[in-house]
């Protein structure tokens, strides 16, 4: 490696996948947000963004709340101190390698 590019074989393959990227990107923008908005936003299905989700969250990217607004079940999704890091780092490292 050339010294100037860095080394993009350390991105966090976790945030790397496109759905999980774009899931973060999103939590990073809003702060937190409900399950029906991440679906719309990042265009996925109920069960793709429940596998995501569920990966994020075993990771600890991610924290989920499950409650009641009225007699609807909400679920609340909002990124870690360690998620907000992980996204930082991963920017990090991409914005260097698309500068060099």
């Amino acid at each position: 490696m050339n010294g100037r590019l860095p080394d993009l074989t350390q991105l966090d393959r976790l945030i790397h996948e496109p759905a999980r990227l774009m899931i973060t990107m999103v939590l990073q923008g809003v702060g937190e947000a409900d399950f029906l908005y991440l679906q719309r936003e990042c265009g996925l299905t109920q069960g793709n963004l429940s596998s995501h989700l569920a990966k994020l969250e075993e990771a600890g990217y991610v924290e989920i709340e499950k409650k009641f607004k009225g007699k609807l079940p909400l679920t609340i999704c909002r990124l870690t101190d360690k998620g907000r890091a992980a996204f930082a780092g991963y920017t990090r490292t991409v914005m260097a390698a698309l500068a060099g």
